[in-house]
């Protein structure tokens, strides 16, 4: 229709010039000019309209197919549904076609929580990226992209690479078969590198002439000693060329050293093999041209590598061996006896000397070095001929990381025993205070306020129970004391403390808490920690106390710890979780001589009096018993503090029932009362305990069967003694009490049974595991005693 209406507007027009004109020529002219453009405009319209069916038609999804199967990459494009609409063989094979990205089946639910992570940034942002991802089960780490396409932005283009994993030993064998090789090559050092099974891995141009005849040859994958002949003298011909060649000295550097796990299985670490001509020759017939080549090899290499003229001169190392030798600022002295302690300087004096003569090949000697004479070290040493001037090749590995752990673990063990030692000390203590506590309390009874004896036998007591409260400490310290642990935020016991903090440390000392989040909670009994806290506020008031005018900082800080983060803390703590307090004053810092006994019991450095050394010894037994490590060290200035003492503690998260659902048991609670009497077996070998635990519990209107030892007390139920409770002692000498329990259990297996010890409840918890045993902790008084069994029995009938 509308062609229509044009044809009949054209007629009309020349119609028009026709009349009004009515020249022939002009009317034609002007048909003819219309006619064209009619025509052009047909022909735009044509193509215009071509242009849009060409991009209303489908995708050729095929061409796409081709064009996204690209070697090492996986390719996917999912739409808006993330529904996969096209993918590249590669991804197919791997993942199949039932589901798209990111909704991928993954081992790791942190890698599948990162694609859907990368494919929302993608939506908003256009484009996308994560890394180090797990896709599978095997150890390669993949990068992902996400890009999003489409004339309506509506699809995405996922790319899949795996991460390049280049290990040192390829780092060095790229070396070796590169430039490195080159100038080895020049000074008569012919390199390659060789792996645990004796192939090649890389080799430099010179060994591959030697080898084959071509400089260009690829020995990857060969033998090594394929290319080897050794004479009965020893000496080292390439098999080519045989004794008509050059001889060659071998020295085998193994690259154990370079890595973490090379380091825990030598015999999985490839080596660098160097051969050496034993008659090279030099540019000038001196040392001095080949001793800086040398050096630029040696510096190469992580190992600890030296060398001496044959007078015992050194002539260079490389920054690892300096390292070792503890002077990485202040260079190399004279002569390799200046390295190492007076009585061991004649020893590596005549080594060097005797291998300078080149008599003998390779070798080692024990030394102990200035720097740290406590740990010997050996020392290796090569002879080196065919240089020039005979020299004298030295190695050393830098063993700092080590002894470091050595040192730990060397502490760790001290602890332990220490520990051991103090809580069997504590344990026989306690028999000793409960049998004076309840004479105390047994005589009280006997006298009234205002007797001459009242006030002596209070201020025994007294001193008894300041006499129990050391031993409470010695056996936290030794992590045997009870703890009442409860699932707990490290925030919230810093913030119950804070303000008795702020009284202890008075106007002076400026208290600063900062938190982290995502904290996790962590299993502790929360008074113990406030101890720890108020012992760590102490020992920091004092310490600022002492410098200066008294004003200070102590920052106290909680931090979420990785597991990651804990490989940098030695062997004494577990990789894990962990929720970390850390406590930093501006005291001035700990003298280095005593930073490694300040976890001591009974040692400290204040004057006579002021301090019973035993504050920092619980600290770190109670730290130790809740499953957490504790270090300290001295820290310089930093974001506006000064120099000072940092205490970090570290306690694992605890991942069982959330904070909350454990019922801290009241201490003020009044125990349920017992007043019809009751037959109880008491088992202590002990006389003093035992008879002051008899006289208690008769009083209290117990009957009671006092017996020494464990044998007696099976003997008591077995000959048909009726008790309603049994009472006794958990290490006795004979039947202990435990032993006596399960006995006891096999005749009476409904008897309950209270043991008595001065050990942590946990502990014998676990170590005991017998159902409906109860518990109570040494030194006890009377009371206590009568009220225990008293409440034992009214759980036992009810």
């Amino acid at each position: 229709m509308g062609w229509l209406v044009l044809a009949l507007a054209l007629l009309v027009s020349i119609s028009a010039v026709w009349l009004l004109s009515e020249v022939p020529i002009l009317t034609a002219a002007y048909a003819g000019g219309l006619a064209t453009l009619m025509a052009l405009l047909i022909v735009l319209r044509g193509k215009a309209g071509a242009k849009q069916a060409d991009a209303l038609a489908p995708p050729d999804w095929s061409v796409t197919l081709a064009a996204i199967d690209q070697p090492g990459m996986l390719v996917a494009i999912t739409d808006r549904a993330n529904r996969l609409v096209c993918a590249s063989a590669a991804f197919s094979a791997r993942f199949g076609v039932e589901r798209a990205p990111p909704n991928l089946t993954l081992s790791e639910e942190n890698a599948a929580e990162m694609l859907l992570k990368t494919a929302r940034e993608a939506w908003r942002e256009g484009r996308s990226h994560a890394s180090h991802l797990s896709l599978g089960k095997e150890d390669v780490r993949w990068e992902v992209e996400a890009q999003r396409v489409g004339r309506g932005d509506d699809h995405l283009v996922w790319r899949f690479r795996p991460e390049s994993s280049e290990d040192l030993a390829t780092e060095v064998g790229q070396l070796v078969a590169g430039p490195l090789g080159r100038m080895l090559g020049r000074v008569g050092v012919i390199a390659a590198l060789v792996s645990p099974t004796g192939t090649v891995r890389a080799a430099s141009s010179d060994f591959a002439e030697r080898a084959t005849g071509d400089a260009s040859a690829t020995l990857a994958g060969r033998e090594f000693a394929d290319f080897l002949r050794l004479d009965e003298r020893e000496r080292i011909f390439f098999a080519r060329t045989g004794r008509e060649g050059d001889s060659f000295q071998l020295i085998h550097v193994s690259l154990n050293d370079l890595d973490d796990d090379w380091a825990a299985e030598p015999q999985d670490a490839p080596s660098l093999m160097l051969l050496i001509e034993a008659h090279a020759p030099m540019a000038d017939n001196t040392g001095g041209d080949a001793t800086p080549k040398l050096e630029a090899l040696i510096e190469a290499l992580p190992l600890g590598l030296a060398m001496t003229d044959r007078d015992g001169r050194f002539l260079f190392a490389n920054p690892s061996f300096l390292r070792a030798i503890g002077r990485p600022d202040q260079g190399l002295p004279t002569f390799p006896s200046d390295l190492v302690v007076r009585e061991d300087k004649s020893a590596i004096s005549d080594a060097v000397r005797r291998f300078g003569k080149g008599g003998i090949a390779s070798g080692d000697v024990a030394v102990r070095l200035a720097s740290s004479p406590d740990e010997p070290v050996s020392l290796g040493l090569a002879s080196m001929r065919g240089l020039g001037e005979p020299a004298v090749l030295l190695t050393l590995a830098d063993k700092k990381e080590d002894t470091e752990l050595k040192r730990q673990m060397a502490q760790a063990t001290k602890m332990q025993a220490i520990g051991q030692l103090a809580g069997g000390v504590a344990h026989d203590f306690n028999n000793v205070l409960t049998a004076i506590i309840g004479y105390c309390d047994l005589m009280l009874l006997r006298h009234m306020p205002g007797d001459s004896d009242y006030d002596d036998i209070q201020q025994i007591r007294a001193n008894s129970n300041r006499a129990a409260s050391l031993t409470r400490q010695l056996l936290a310290f030794s992590r045997q004391q009870t703890l009442r642990p409860e699932v707990v935020q490290l925030p919230d016991v810093v913030s119950e403390v804070s303000q008795l903090l702020k009284r202890l440390l008075g106007e002076k000392i400026e208290l600063r808490v900062r938190h982290d989040r995502d904290l996790g909670p962590v299993r502790a009994d929360p008074g113990q920690l406030e101890q720890v806290i108020v012992n760590l506020a102490v020992n920091a008031r004092d310490a600022i106390a002492a410098q200066g005018d008294g004003t200070g900082t102590l920052v106290m800080s909680t931090r979420k710890v990785t597991v990651k983060d804990t490989r940098a803390h030695g062997p004494d703590m577990p990789p894990g979780d962990y929720t970390a307090l850390i406590v930093r004053d501006t005291g001035g810092g700990i003298p280095q001589a005593v930073l490694g006994k300040i976890f001591d019991p009974f040692f400290t450095t204040k004057e006579q009096g002021k301090g019973t050394g035993l504050g920092l010894s619980t600290v770190y037994g109670i730290i130790r018993q809740s499953g957490g490590h504790i270090s300290a060290e001295n820290v310089g200035p930093s974001e506006g503090l000064g120099a000072g003492a940092c205490f970090a503690i570290h306690l694992p998260v605890h991942h069982g029932a959330p904070a909350g659902d454990e019922k801290r048991p009241d201490a003020e609670e009044p125990a349920r009362s017992w007043s019809s009497g009751g037959r109880v077996l008491l088992v202590e070998d002990e006389d003093m305990v035992r008879a002051v635990a008899e006289r208690a519990l008769v009083r209290a209107g117990f009957t009671v069967s006092a017996q020494p030892d464990g044998e007696d007390g099976l003997a008591e139920i077995a000959n048909g003694g009726a008790f309603d409770l049994i009472v006794s002692d958990v290490v006795m000498p004979g039947m202990d009490g435990p032993a006596m329990a399960r006995a006891i259990r096999k005749l009476r297996p409904d008897i309950p049974i209270l043991f008595m010890s001065g050990y942590a409840e946990e502990t014998l918890r676990s170590e005991i595991d017998i159902d409906n045993m109860h518990f109570i902790a040494k030194p006890f008084s009377v009371e206590q005693i009568s009220r225990k069994v008293g409440e034992v029995l009214s759980t036992a009938k009810a």
